[in-house]
This record gives C-alpha cells, sequence and structure tokens, in this order.
C-alpha cells in the first residue's frame, strides 16, 4: 500500500506531462529505533510516539531540493531485530537512513549488521547507493548510552554520512537528513552516469564501397592486401614513403591534393 503526503504543486509550475526524478529511500533499523516517528515528522511536521511495529508502507510526497523538485519515495520499513528479507527494499531504493536509537545501545549494534548487509550487496552488485547512519532521539539525552563519538566512528568504518536528530522535536534537522539523501543520490548519479555508444560521424556521406588495396613491395616486405572504405582517388594515394598521419573529420580547407583519409559511415559505433 502507498500513501501520498505533502501538498501537489500548480501545473503551471511545470508541463503535467514531464514526470518528476523519482528518489527512492529505505528506512532501516531495529524495532523501536523510531524509523515511523522520523518519516510521519517528516510528511506531516508531526510526532507520534506510538506505532504498529509490524506495520510497512512506502509514502510519496513531492519535494524541493535546492531548488529543483523531486518526487522522494519513503518506505517505512518492518524488520524486527534485524536485516530480514533485505531484498526487497536492496534492490528498490536509491539510499538508506540506517536509524538506531541513541538511549538504547541494543539498537545501535542492530545497524552495524545493517552496514555490513548493505557493504555486501554493494560489492556483491557494484552498484552503490548512499548510506546515512542516523542517530535518533536526541531530546533524549539524559539517558544517552550512545556517545556521538562511537556514531562517528561507525560511519566512518563503513564510509556513510552521520547525524543525530530528534524525531520528537527537530523538523527542520529531519528534513535535513531527507533532503540530504536526495543530495547524494545526484551526487552520485553525476559521479556514475549511464553509459553511452560512441558515435563518429562524417560531415559529407560516403557510399559504403569496399575496396581490396595492395600496397607495393618496398624494401623487401611482402605484399599486404587489405579492405577499406574510400572515397579517394586512387591515384592520388601516395607511397609507403610518403604516406602520412592524417585526422579523420575531412576540412573544406584542404588542399587540391588529398592525403589517404579514414572515412567512417555515418552511425558507425565504436565498443
Amino acid at each position: 500500500m502507498s500513501s501520498m503526503f505533502g501538498k501537489p504543486r500548480a501545473s503551471a509550475e511545470r508541463p503535467p506531462q514531464t514526470p518528476l526524478p523519482e528518489c527512492n529511500v529505505a528506512i532501516l533499523g531495529c524495532r523501536g529505533a523510531g524509523k515511523s516517528a522520523l518519516t510521519v515528522k517528516f510528511l506531516t511536521k508531526r510526532f507520534i510516539s506510538e506505532y504498529d511495529p509490524n506495520l510497512e508502507d512506502t509514502y510519496t510526497s513531492e519535494e524541493l531540493v535546492d531548488q529543483q523538485p523531486v518526487l522522494l519515495k519513503v518506505m517505512d520499513t518492518a524488520d524486527q531485530d534485524g536485516p530480514g528479507n533485505c531484498e526487497r527494499y536492496l534492490c528498490w531504493a536509491s539510499a538508506f537512513l540506517v536509524v538506531y536509537s541513541i538511549e538504547d545501545r541494543r539498537s545501535f549494534e542492530g545497524c552495524q549488521r545493517y552496514l555490513e548487509v548493505l557493504a555486501l550487496h554493494a560489492r556483491g552488485c557494484q552498484r552503490h547507493c548512499p548510506v546515512l547512519l542516523l542517530g535518533n532521539k536526541l531530546d533524549m539525552d539524559q539517558y544517552r548510552q550512545v556517545p556521538s563519538a562511537e556514531g562517528m566512528s561507525l560511519a566512518s568504518r563503513f564510509g556513510c554520512l552521520f547525524h543525530e536528530v530528534s524525531a520528537c522535536q527537530d523538523f527542520t534537522g529531519v528534513q535535513h537528513v531527507f533532503h540530504e539523501a536526495v543530495r547524494a543520490v545526484r551526487r552520485q548519479a553525476e559521479w556514475n552516469p549511464p553509459a553511452r555508444p560512441l558515435l563518429i560521424t562524417e560531415d559529407r556521406p560516403c557510399p559504403p564501397v569496399a575496396t581490396a588495396l595492395a600496397l607495393p613491395t618496398h624494401h623487401g616486405l611482402a605484399t599486404c592486401t587489405f579492405n577499406t572504405l574510400s572515397t579517394v582517388n586512387y591515384k592520388e594515394i601516395p607511397s609507403v614513403a610518403q604516406a602520412k598521419l592524417v585526422t579523420v573529420k575531412s576540412s573544406r580547407a584542404q588542399s587540391k591534393r588529398k592525403a589517404p583519409t579514414l572515412t567512417l559511415l555515418k552511425g558507425f559505433k565504436i565498443f
């Protein structure tokens, strides 16, 4: 089941047929870490203290991050005491928030198992997704069991970002964390753009004529025959001693005597 939060934007701001870029964020953590409280705080600016721990849902919200709109989908997972049935979010999410409670050391230890699962998955599929380690319930600092230094050390060990927030009191901090996840996904997309085939084209089309050419014997070298694609008159091809390196692309300012050039068909692909 999926739910929609947030105010719809006016259709005048963007063409209705233009889809928003999507960012899928999965919130992971042990039971009682405050995953649902963080989700609801971000989407509604409200704090609700009690939730059904067995309820897992995905929510959608249109956000404006750095003046760029994005369709943010948040999966509030319902794992109980550690990673279980991970495939449902490992293949879906483009970023992960791993949450623990600063007043519960067991939830912090459970975060380490989540981070290990994410690191193993990243090595196996060679697909890196940003991960943020999040210490929740900062408003309960007087009952803290996990020092900030331990959280920072764990985040550094797995190469992820680290934040501490309060789902109870701090909407700005919670919003900042979700927007940081979107920024991290954008940066990752810029570093690893999708691969595209390289196309080399010629200004003037040439017919695909394949002709066998034979190089004359020179200084005892054996005769070599090969196929080539060219529009150059064979009488103008210089001898081996006079041949020189030329560029692929033709120029209108060429002299009347043309040097041998390599001509590629339009749409020719190099893999």
